[in-house]
C-alpha cells in the first residue's frame, strides 16, 4: 500500500477543501483507502486503474460529494453560525513549537496551497456540485471530463458548476485577503493592543468599514447568532467581548499561530463557572485593515488543540 500512502497527504488536502472538516476528511480518505483495497483485491477492478493517483482523486471527490449532500441537512439545524473546523499549526510553520504544536504530515498537506478560512466559509454557499467542481479544477487543476466523471454529468456541466461557484468566492461581500504574513502580525498586533487597552478609536483604526465577524460556538458558549457587519458594530463587539473575558477568574492568555495557513490567534481563559474557554480566530487582512474575523469556540471542533503554554500572554509575544 506505499502507493496509496504516497498520495495520502494529497487526498487530505482535496477533501479538506471539499468538507471543511479535518476529521471528516480523514474519514474520506480511510474510505477512499478501502475502496483501493477492495480494487486490489479483485483483478478486473484492479485493471480499471490505470492511473493511481487520478482514481484515488475521483473516488475521493464522489465520497466527498455524498458527505456533502448529507452535510446540508445538518447544517441548516446547527446551533447559530457554522465556521470550518480549523488546522492550526505554529507560525513558524513545520517544526514543533514552544507551545507543543507539532504538524503531522497530514497538517503540511491540507495547509499546501491553504484556502484560508474566508474562503472555506464562502464554499459553504455553495451547493455540494459547485463546490467539487471548484475545488477539483480550480484548486487542484482537474480536467472538467474527469470532475464530470464524479459529478455522473457532462464536462460543460462541470464547467457551469466551477463557473458559477467562481463567481460566489469572487463576490463583493466576500472579505479581502491580500496581506502578506509581516503585514497580517503588524495588524494584528494593533488589533491586540487596541482591544487590551479599550481604545474604541484604535480598534475602528485598525478595522475595515465593511469589516465581518463570524463567531461559531456550536451552542457551548454565548456567542452572535449572525454575521456582525461594519466597523461599529464589530468595534462595540469586541471591545464587549474582551472586556467580559478580562473579568473572568483568570486572565486571557494567547499566542499567535496559522490558522488554515493565515496569521490567527489562539486565545483561553476560564470563565466564572470554572469551564475553560478556548477560541481560535482567524483574519483576513487588506490595505493595512482587518477585514474578517472568524472566532471558532466550538470545543467539539478544537480538541485537537494542545493547552497554551503556562507562559502565553495577553497581549501575545509577537
Amino acid at each position: 500500500m506505499t502507493e496509496f500512502e504516497a498520495e495520502r497527504g494529497r487526498l487530505v488536502a482535496v477533501a479538506y477543501r471539499m468538507l471543511g472538516s479535518r476529521s471528516e476528511a480523514e474519514d474520506a480518505v480511510q474510505e477512499t483507502w478501502l475502496r483501493y483495497a477492495g480494487a486490489l483485491a479483485d483483478p478486473a477492478r484492479r485493471a480499471e486503474i490505470r492511473h493511481l493517483g487520478g482514481w484515488l482523486t475521483t473516488t475521493c471527490a464522489r465520497i466527498c460529494l455524498d458527505v456533502l449532500r448529507s452535510a446540508r441537512v445538518r447544517r441548516e439545524t446547527y446551533p447559530g453560525q457554522w465556521l470550518p473546523e480549523p488546522v492550526v499549526t505554529p507560525l513558524g510553520g513545520g517544526a514543533p513549537g514552544p507551545d507543543g504544536f507539532a504538524p503531522d504530515p497530514a497538517d503540511r498537506a491540507v495547509r499546501r496551497d491553504q484556502l484560508g478560512t474566508a474562503l472555506l466559509v464562502v464554499l459553504e454557499r455553495l451547493s455540494p456540485e459547485q463546490r467539487v467542481a471548484f475545488v477539483l479544477h480550480d484548486v487542484f487543476a482537474v480536467p472538467f471530463a474527469r470532475i464530470a466523471e464524479v459529478l455522473a454529468s457532462t464536462p460543460e456541466a462541470a464547467r457551469q458548476h466551477a463557473s458559477r461557484a467562481r463567481r460566489a468566492v469572487t463576490a463583493t461581500d466576500v472579505p479581502r485577503h491580500t496581506a502578506d504574513p509581516a503585514e497580517q502580525r503588524r495588524v494584528l498586533a494593533a488589533f491586540a493592543a487596541a482591544t487590551e487597552s479599550g481604545d474604541l478609536d484604535a480598534l475602528v483604526r485598525v478595522l475595515a468599514p465593511d469589516v465581518v465577524l463570524i463567531g461559531d460556538s456550536g451552542g457551548h458558549f454565548p456567542t452572535a447568532r449572525r454575521p456582525v457587519v461594519g466597523v461599529d458594530p464589530v468595534a462595540r463587539f469586541l471591545l464587549g467581548l474582551f472586556a467580559r473575558a478580562g473579568r473572568y477568574g483568570q486572565r486571557l492568555r494567547a499566542t499567535p499561530v496559522l490558522v488554515d495557513g493565515v496569521v490567527g490567534l489562539h486565545l483561553e481563559t476560564v470563565q466564572p463557572d470554572g469551564k475553560l474557554l478556548r477560541m481560535v480566530t482567524a483574519f483576513t487582512v487588506h490595505d493595512g485593515r482587518i477585514t474578517g474575523l472568524f472566532h471558532q469556540l466550538n470545543p467539539d471542533k478544537l480538541h485537537r488543540l494542545p493547552a497554551l503554554h503556562p507562559d502565553a500572554t495577553w497581549p501575545p509575544r509577537w
